[in-house]
């Protein structure tokens, strides 16, 4: 970047700069964190009108107050952190101190907490200015972002068409730039499939790698947060914000967090890659999905990996079925309150309804089974990492569709029993436990994205950000291939 003594940096440049380099900028001083945000909201101004990926946005006037206290601070020599300047905007079912956190439903349109969560915390302290939220669907059900509080997040590609979810808003707010690097959360595909559809790196973490607070905290759940961005380093880094321990999360995981800021190159010559496609014809794609996530494999063996067709030796039917259970009975322990007050029951969405139905019938053999079958599909996954060094899944069945249609009910030919039976290749994953790290593939003929999914043994992120590394030196399709919005 040009010195601010020789010329000063355009909006556009400090927007366009990936999340290292405009860290690095703020540190030394090329850019002012007001510039910084003033050109993140004039550029959020221009672009945000037309896909709604931002909202409950606070004022400019605050927003600029901060980012003048920021330099302050940096007049002072105190640098708080690797995100010190950047505007970040959270995930709206992520709580925000003091900023309004509806989870895109009626109920909460109007909810401020108290407190930030622990993942807020992180990155506050590590010097992030919180400007707004990026929408989610109602409660983050369903991988489709709409709701009638905010309505609905387009596609960065194609304004037609839906961003994915329930971290939309996340990954069209950092594809069009409006954001540095983005948070998310990942039950059923969350992370990874909105970044699939926007072209860019969303990362479901295992289990305590980014500790949460749960109604109850000694169970592992199937939600987990992660962090989304338009680079690896940039993922990285975030990720090295907002891992390690925390006491009020007994189950998250102790290993320093710094790690993740260290190299991510290296050799991966006869590396083992185990491809599972539709994993064995279980699973319904439609046309040109698998044969694009297909084609990605070529790049891993031009890397020096040894790539076979395999999938973990266990049924496929009773992991999903077991997943639809725990995650009934999980929202219906959570909503039930509400559900039985008939005047909020009618604001809440049909999904919603339906999950908290099938889970106030579900009992403690049902979830005392279901987990059983969780913890055997673990064993064989952790079987297939004995062979295998990763395994590369696809990272959804269907391409983008029309943004006005709730679900797709049939894919690849096949009627689709429940609202999110189309996400069905991201549960395997989810009840595994493990890292799964979600890659740009490509495009279909009409230039919609699809992405798959880097996932790795329990804990193995670090081995998962490296392999996307090379991945992306090999096709760098989100610099190739950027959203045509942008240069309109």
């Amino acid at each position: 970047m040009r010195s601010r003594q020789n010329q000063s940096v355009s909006s556009s440049e400090i927007v366009s700069l990936d999340a290292v380099a405009l860290s690095r900028a703020i540190k030394t001083k090329q850019v002012s964190c007001v510039e910084v945000m003033t050109a993140y909201l004039d550029h959020i101004e221009r672009l945000n009108p037309r896909v709604n990926a931002i909202v409950s946005l606070q004022p400019r006037a605050d927003l600029l107050e901060q980012a003048s206290t920021r330099d302050a601070q940096l007049a002072r020599g105190e640098h708080l952190g690797w995100m010190h300047g950047f505007p970040h905007a959270v995930k709206d079912l992520e709580p925000t101190k003091g900023i309004r956190t509806t989870m895109g439903s009626p109920l909460f349109k109007d909810f401020v907490p108290r407190e930030d969560s622990i993942m807020v915390e992180r990155i506050r302290r590590a010097g992030a200015i919180i400007i707004g939220k990026t929408n989610v669907p109602e409660f983050g059900l369903g991988s489709q972002t709409y709701n009638s509080v905010f309505g609905t997040t387009f596609n960065a590609y194609d304004q037609s068409k839906t961003c994915g979810g329930s971290s939309g808003g996340a990954a069209v707010a950092l594809a069009l730039k409006m954001v540095p690097v983005a948070d998310g959360s990942d039950n059923g595909g969350s992370l990874r499939n909105p970044a699939a559809w926007n072209n860019v790196f969303g990362f479901r973490t295992s289990f305590g790698r980014v500790p949460s607070l749960f109604n109850e905290v000694f169970m592992p759940p199937i939600s987990v947060n992660g962090p989304m961005a338009c680079t690896v380093p940039d993922l990285a880094m975030l990720l090295s914000v907002i891992a390690g321990y925390d006491p009020r999360a007994p189950l998250s995981i102790r290993q320093d967090p710094a790690e993740f800021a260290g190299p991510l190159v290296r050799e991966f010559k006869g590396t083992r890659i185990g491809w599972v496609g539709d994993f064995g014809g279980r699973i319904p794609f439609d046309p040109g999905v698998l044969e694009l996530c297909a084609s990605t494999l070529k790049v891993f063996e031009s890397l020096g990996c040894i790539v076979e067709s395999a999938i973990p030796d266990y049924p496929i039917e009773p992991v999903w079925n077991s997943w639809c259970k725990i995650r009934a009975w999980q929202i219906a322990v959570k909503y039930r309150v509400a559900y039985a007050d008939h005047a909020k029951r009618a604001q809440m969405k049909p999904e919603l309804q339906w999950e908290i139905e099938h889970g106030l019938k579900t009992g403690v053999f049902d979830i005392a089974g279901a987990n059983m079958v969780r913890t055997a599909w673990y064993q064989a996954v952790r079987a297939f990492f004995e062979k295998y060094d990763f395994m590369i899944a696809p990272a959804g069945q269907v391409f983008p569709f029309d943004a006005a249609i709730h679900w797709p009910k049939e894919v690849g030919g096949v009627a689709m029993d429940t609202y999110h039976r189309w996400m069905q290749v991201m549960i395997p994953i989810s009840m595994s436990g493990c890292p799964a790290l979600s890659v740009p593939a490509g495009f279909d003929a009409n230039g919609l994205p699809m992405g798959i999914q880097i996932v790795g043994p329990n804990h193995a992120e670090m081995a998962c950000m490296q392999l996307a590394h090379a991945y992306d030196q090999a096709t760098n399709w989100v610099a190739k291939r950027p959203p045509p919005i942008l240069s309109s």
